[in-house]
């Protein structure tokens, strides 16, 4: 079971299970969400689940699939159809030559629809083509309650989403690096251009590492917004939202204020030692396979269990799986990681010479 499906499991486990906490925090916004990055804990939701259009935020599903299926040293030849699309741009020229990494900073930065279709031409083969591969990766995503119709967010009633399924997105956005990168740029020269990032919270907030804006006159105003403090990652949606600036620093700051993230497991790092029969050594050392943190709000508790898929006993080897670390938010659990032994443990001397003359006989 990969990571990202394991936490979504705990997430919607928590939500059946767990009572709803007041709220201290509001926005100006028809819809919005404030999640967790690493455990994808919604912390703040309001008409999260409202089909929305969501204006350029698209985008940032349109970098994802190009980073992921593309190629950043590629050289793009503008066609017609992408230097002439309407809307915002980063003026693109029919027949300008430019690499898919200068597309995308024009993409995320200036938020050029003139980049998005040709980004979708050079790595989808052709406009539609790319935006198979942009719903068949919002799928793959969980993105349950989405459909995108075009790659730069232009107004159409097949293109629309959800403030949760945006944070889901967002939360996988920010899992790429190069991503990150580009959306966390204030401003660059490259391919001959100066660009400027459109997204004031780098400069309005500490620790903002993008997204994305958005508007269109039917949207409204559409915002997907990061920022990252003490290792725990926000992420926070809102669409038509006339305050969203503001809106945005109110919904992290809240975040960080009233969710800390604890950290249970960190990958490859000691969770606890257990015993071992027969060994030369009595105990042997259990490491985390992948690492786990989960935000807390106040009166809540994260406690460590471990649960082995059988009593160890020597020999083993290093790297060996042998059982989970769970983790359980008040009596529910929220969490697993599998466990791996962290040393080669050998049999005792004694029992080592029983299996030798054992093995003369």
């Amino acid at each position: 079971m990969s990571r990202q499906l394991r936490r979504g499991l705990a997430v919607l486990l928590l939500t059946c299970l767990l009572p709803v906490k007041a709220e201290a925090v509001g926005t100006s916004a028809t819809s919005a969400i404030l999640m967790d990055v690493d455990s994808g804990r919604v912390l703040y939701q309001q008409n999260a689940d409202a089909k929305m259009l969501i204006a350029s935020t698209t985008k940032i599903l349109t970098a994802l699939v190009a980073i992921r299926e593309g190629n950043l040293s590629d050289v793009v030849k503008v066609s017609r159809e992408a230097a002439y699309t309407e809307g915002s741009s980063m003026y693109l020229a029919e027949g300008e030559e430019l690499t898919l990494e200068t597309l995308l900073y024009g993409l995320m930065l200036c938020s050029g629809n003139d980049a998005a279709v040709a980004i979708a031409e050079c790595v989808g083969g052709s406009v539609e083509g790319f935006v198979k591969q942009m719903n068949q990766t919002a799928q793959e995503l969980g993105m349950e309650h989405s459909s995108f119709a075009n790659p730069n967010g232009l107004d159409d009633e097949k293109h629309y989403s959800t403030a949760r399924d945006m944070a889901v997105l967002a939360c996988a956005a920010v899992e790429n690096a190069t991503l990150v990168r580009i959306a966390s740029t204030r401003s660059i020269t490259i391919g001959g251009r100066t660009m400027s990032n459109h997204n004031k919270l780098l400069s309005l907030m500490d620790g903002c590492i993008g997204l994305k804006t958005g508007y269109t006159r039917a949207a409204g105003r559409t915002l997907v917004s990061c920022a990252e403090r003490n290792g725990q990652r926000l992420v926070a949606v809102t669409l038509q939202d006339g305050n969203d600036w503001a809106d945005h620093q109110s919904l992290l700051e809240y975040g960080f204020a009233n969710w800390p993230a604890k950290r249970a497991a960190t990958l490859g790092k000691l969770v606890e030692r257990v015993p071992v029969a027969g060994g030369m050594k009595e105990t042997a050392a259990l490491i985390a396979a992948d690492s786990f943190s989960w935000p807390l709000g106040k009166g809540e508790t994260l406690e460590t269990s471990v649960e082995l898929y059988r009593d160890l006993t020597a020999p083993i080897r290093a790297g060996t799986k042998v059982g989970e670390a769970v983790f359980r938010l008040n009596g529910q659990e929220a969490g697993r990681v599998e466990l791996l032994c962290g040393e080669t443990v050998l049999p005792a001397v004694t029992s080592a010479m029983s299996v030798l003359k054992t093995m003369q006989k």
